[in-house]
């Protein structure tokens, strides 16, 4: 599939991206209703894994497979389970990651349900955040939802460390990309009775890994006799390494919306697990090691509370450029690959997302494209970045029809 941006319009966007990323920051958020500060208790379908005392199963081998608790499950499934599978974590060493898997009412074609594995937005990093423990937002239900409807079934892994042992590596593509394979292999594994072809779909955090795995897809699928397609990413948080090794007291010299704060706090607590040796706490504010240490355990909404108008800025005592290769650390751990994709990719954005502000993925569609990616780029004047979600539904549909046949 050849991209639908012109070379001119690559350097166009690359010079849009340049001048515009900081812009859209300063605008505060708005329109969204409050959220409950805190989480429902997890529900953990019998099968509680913050704690694991039993052998670690080799990457893609299920642990232990049971219903999801009715209450966790969708209209659309005919069947939910949760699923304890192995993987390997943000340092390589092998490690557990939980996952739900839902299929369509019916019988299974021929061959099995082809697959969705989907890819989830930022929903904390404590044990209690784990999506296959609470009930999807009402967003993602529906999004959900209709995959199902179209005779997709879903694979939706929580990712390493949300509700089993070790922190969640918040924006780690490699670790992510581990994860998300295996949540596919082990479904196939427990014989669940799913295709061989699958597909990547993510939002938000969920686009980032989405768009991480499937450069790795293919190479960690095959052995098992997986047949990757192609992926959909919608809100896509690419890039955001240029800005933050940047970091500073004082730097951004603007005020950015609370969301994009509560980000930061989630990327330097996963930062600092991730490098240990590096002495994140050392350049942390007093305030900010106390807003680090929250987000290690607290989701979304209880962070988006805790933090308030405090700023990056203001968690920062020294400049993170006195980090030894700074960027190159924060490009391994966060970047999201301009090249190394073999299959389809459809990248949606909204122009009034300020979650995610459109340079950030317009800058890389420009990158993708200058190296000649088999990329897809559709952009929704009007949309924020949950109601990209919505606009970008039909194409993404008929993207999938097409590569998933």
């Amino acid at each position: 599939m050849n991209s639908l941006i012109s070379p001119r319009l690559s350097r166009t966007l690359c010079a849009a991206a340049a001048a515009l990323v900081v812009a859209p920051l300063t605008v505060p958020t708005a329109g969204a209703a409050p959220a409950a500060a805190t989480n429902p208790a997890p529900t953990w379908s019998g099968l509680d894994t913050r704690e694991w005392a039993r052998p670690v199963p080799a990457p893609g081998a299920a642990a232990e497979t049971v219903p999801l608790d009715p209450s966790l499950s969708l209209p659309q499934a005919g069947r939910a389970v949760r699923q304890v599978y192995g993987t390997l974590d943000q340092h390589g060493r092998p490690a557990i990651s939980g996952s739900a898997v839902f299929l369509p009412h019916g019988a299974a074609p021929e061959g099995g349900w082809p697959v969705i594995a989907w890819a989830h937005g930022t929903t904390g990093l404590g044990d209690d955040c784990a999506p296959s423990t609470q009930p999807r937002s009402e967003r993602d239900a529906e999004y959900l939802g209709h995959w199902l409807d179209r005779g997709y079934a879903v694979v939706a892994s929580d990712y390493v460390g949300l509700g089993t042992p070790g922190l969640l590596s918040y924006l780690n593509g490699p670790a992510t990309g581990q994860a998300i394979v295996d949540s596919v292999i082990a479904a196939r594994s427990a014989g669940l009775p799913l295709s061989p072809t699958w597909a990547l779909v993510g939002q938000s955090q969920g686009a980032g890994a989405a768009l991480n795995t499937a450069v790795r897809a293919t190479e960690l699928g095959a052995p098992a006799g997986l047949d990757y397609r192609g992926v959909v990413a919608t809100g896509a948080p690419a890039n955001i390494e240029h800005i933050f090794q940047w970091g500073a007291p004082g730097f951004p010299p603007v005020q950015l919306p609370t969301g994009l704060n509560v980000y930061a706090m989630y990327i330097l607590a996963g930062f600092r697990d991730q490098h240990p040796e590096l002495d994140i706490n050392g350049y942390l504010t007093p305030a900010g090691r106390e807003m680090v240490d929250a987000a290690e355990t607290l989701c979304y909404a209880a962070m988006r509370e805790k933090v308030g108008g405090f700023q990056i800025s203001q968690a920062l005592s020294r400049p993170l450029q006195e980090i030894p290769d700074v960027f190159g650390h924060l490009r391994r751990y966060m970047g999201t690959p301009a090249t190394g994709y073999d299959r389809p990719v459809f990248l949606g954005q909204g122009l009034l997302d300020l979650d995610v502000p459109a340079p950030s993925a317009l800058s890389l569609a420009a990158e993708m494209t200058l190296n000649r990616q088999p990329l897809e780029l559709r952009v929704y004047p009007d949309r924020d970045h949950s109601g990209t979600v919505y606009a970008a539904t039909p194409d993404a549909t008929a993207f999938l029809a097409r590569v998933m046949g």
